[in-house]
């Protein structure tokens, strides 16, 4: 497994407005990496918040490594939707897994609904939860 730590937005989210775990985040900034899903929906909620589109991406700056989702990645966020429909996991949280799995990787996110994912279904990829 990689150090490598990729961000849910959930992650991003409790960093950029300081809330618990944000600490945790923080402390992996130098290994974390984001799926361009995942800053979108960020880049959404920022907005909804009423920033400008400027200071949306003065906040999101400080990610630097954002991956693209590639055609592999799509394709396991799907296959990943039976066994995570009952935990309610969006497309974001599948891509974030996806992305994840495919880096051998640990998937850092708040969302309490990951704590009940089957290990099984995301091969060698981890979750840490940040509450």
């Amino acid at each position: 497994m990689t150090d490598a730590v990729v961000l849910d937005s959930s992650a991003i989210l409790a960093l950029l407005n300081d809330e618990p775990g944000a600490d945790k985040v923080e402390a992996v900034l130098d290994r974390a990496i984001v799926g361009a899903a995942n800053l979108a929906e960020v880049a959404a909620k920022l907005s909804d918040t009423g920033l400008a589109q400027s200071e949306v991406e003065e906040a999101l700056a400080l990610f630097h490594d954002v991956r693209p989702m590639s055609k592999e990645q799509a394709l396991t966020a799907g296959r990943l939707r039976a066994p995570t429909r009952s935990l309610g996991l969006s497309l974001g949280d599948r891509a974030c897994l996806a992305l994840a799995m495919e880096l051998k990787a640990s998937a850092m996110t708040c969302d309490g609904a990951w704590a009940s994912l089957d290990p099984s279904a995301i091969g060698e990829a981890s979750v840490q939860m940040l509450r």
